[in-house]
């Protein structure tokens, strides 16, 4: 299963650069475009806004699996194994409670939105939509396996806090760790 998920999350990192390769020039040949010969791609906007979207959404599944989203462990640090298990539980219930209420939303405005064409391409606004299902579903695994994995106990008392104080730290951190690796091999 984690090779699965791994797999998966290399697939969207590929297709997230490839989404940002297409804004890039279509955002920079319109401006050429414009400037330099008066001229432009009718599509830029439109297209460079929906990818903007659908990269979001799938950098946020990437974060996710990787607990790289940023919060603050000032209390749940300072609790004992038991109570950040309690707070773990609850955070990940809220959080599938709350992907469960994008997903509502999302598929709710896909199918409102399937007949409905984008002004300018013509593309079925419901493909808008479909990165919050898309997203939904996805990280609704992903948080699911977590919750799996801590309320079977295979989750170490490290793992317990999914949240990094700062970027800055987290690097840092496993700088650390890796020193700790290499010393002790």
């Amino acid at each position: 299963m984690n090779r699965l998920i791994d797999g998966f999350c290399r697939l969207l990192d590929a297709l997230i650069a490839v989404m940002l390769a297409v804004m890039v020039v279509l955002v920079f040949g319109n401006v050429v475009l414009r400037y330099g010969f008066n001229s432009g791609i009718t599509t830029s906007d439109e297209v460079s806004r929906w990818l903007y979207v659908w990269m979001t959404f799938l950098g946020a599944i990437v974060a996710l699996k990787e607990h790289a989203h940023l919060g603050t462990d000032f209390v749940v640090s300072r609790l004992g194994p038991a109570g950040k298990k309690v707070c773990l539980v609850v955070g990940q219930l809220l959080m599938l409670y709350t992907t469960w209420l994008v997903f509502a939303g999302s598929l709710t405005q896909a199918r409102i939105n399937w007949d409905v064409h984008a002004p300018v391409t013509g593309m079925s606004v419901a493909l808008f939509y479909g990165s919050g299902v898309v997203f939904a579903v996805a990280a609704g695994i992903l948080l699911a396996r977590d919750l799996l994995r801590a309320l079977t106990g295979r989750t170490s008392e490290r793992d317990l806090v999914m949240v990094q104080e700062s970027e800055d730290l987290a690097q840092v951190e496993a700088l650390h760790l890796d020193r700790e690796k290499t010393w002790t091999t």
